[in-house]
């Protein structure tokens, strides 16, 4: 009988561990393919800047450029790289919601709204695991994005982009596909954890304005039955104030991204692209380029991500997302 329990335990824990990554991945699909136009540009007004030459800057307000990439490279423009950007997604959003499942019994998280501080350090190594496990097509996505239309593209497919970046750039030894890791890791692991912190702190928030305090179980029912507009509202607020504080760090990642593909590439390293940026015209204002895009991109897309998630995960476990809230089915 301790075999035959131990097997089912066993069995049901790769069975939710599926669960996890599959509804991880069409979250990531799904409210990542929803934004590309201004994932795009955001990308665009991040690397001006990254040659020691640069000319004035192409990108400024939002839908002036994006008439722009319109105007250049037609509708196609607007998913310019973002194969590779749902590629790298789905398996890095699978893996964060994946291991962010299991890092919450792990760091003791319960439902209630005192354990923000437990969910923030959870979801920051969940943040960890996924960017160390998808780097690479981060850095290949970037290097696609950033092209123009020209008959002699330097990256013809995602493929061929990996294949020059390592023989061009050292091979796999050198580091060259990890090239910004570590400010993502360091702008990545906090933006994850405020993500599922201030998303799980509010839905916790939600829960109590309506049903006051309630004990593990009834609270869990009221989340799986909250209404899916409420998820998405705390959703794009968690994305919002997520971003907000981190976004200079990702300003520099996709800087250091660029060293390869610039044959006049400004920075030694991240801190030395830090302290240039701010000594230059650019200024503090240089690492904020492209915020507001981005803010109008990440709010609507985390709350998609969020709801999409707990949708797919909910109907996998054959229950159904709640449309509107009844007390009566707790």
């Amino acid at each position: 009988m301790p075999v035959s329990a131990s097997a089912n335990g066993t069995q049901s824990n790769v069975r939710d561990t599926l669960k996890y990554l599959v509804s991880g991945a069409a979250a990531g699909a799904v409210s990542r393919t929803s934004v590309s136009p201004l994932e795009r540009l955001k990308i665009l007004l991040q690397i001006q800047g990254a040659s020691v030459n640069s000319a004035p800057a192409k990108y400024t307000k939002i839908l002036p450029s994006l008439s722009l990439i319109h105007r250049e490279e037609g509708y196609r423009g607007f998913f310019k790289g973002n194969g590779t950007n749902v590629l790298r997604i789905m398996p890095y959003m699978a893996v964060q919601f994946a291991a962010y499942e299991k890092f919450k019994p792990v760091f003791n998280v319960t439902s209630g709204p005192e354990s923000a501080g437990r969910r923030l350090i959870a979801g920051a190594c969940a943040g960890v695991c996924s960017v160390s496990a998808t780097y690479p097509l981060d850095l290949v996505r970037t290097r696609l994005s950033v092209q123009m239309e020209s008959e002699n593209p330097k990256y013809k497919s995602i493929g061929h982009a990996f294949r020059t970046i390592l023989k061009e750039e050292g091979g796999f030894m050198s580091g060259c596909l990890y090239r910004g890791i570590t400010p993502s890791i360091m702008g990545i692991a906090p933006y994850v954890g405020l993500n599922f912190a201030v998303y799980e702190t509010l839905k916790s928030y939600c829960i109590r304005y309506y049903y006051g305090d309630t004990d593990m179980e009834s609270s869990a029912m009221a989340d799986v039955y909250m209404p899916a507009h409420l998820k998405l509202m705390c959703g794009c607020a968690s994305g919002a104030v997520a971003q907000s504080l981190t976004y200079p760090l990702d300003v520099i990642r996709r800087r250091m991204q660029m060293k390869g593909a610039c044959a006049d590439f400004a920075y030694r390293n991240t801190w030395h692209a830090v302290s240039s940026i701010l000594r230059s015209h650019e200024g503090v204002r240089g690492l904020y380029k492209g915020v507001w895009p981005n803010l109008v991109k990440v709010a609507p897309a985390m709350g998609m991500n969020f709801v999409t998630y707990e949708f797919v995960k909910a109907r996998l476990n054959g229950v159904p997302i709640g449309l509107r809230w009844k007390k009566s089915e707790l």
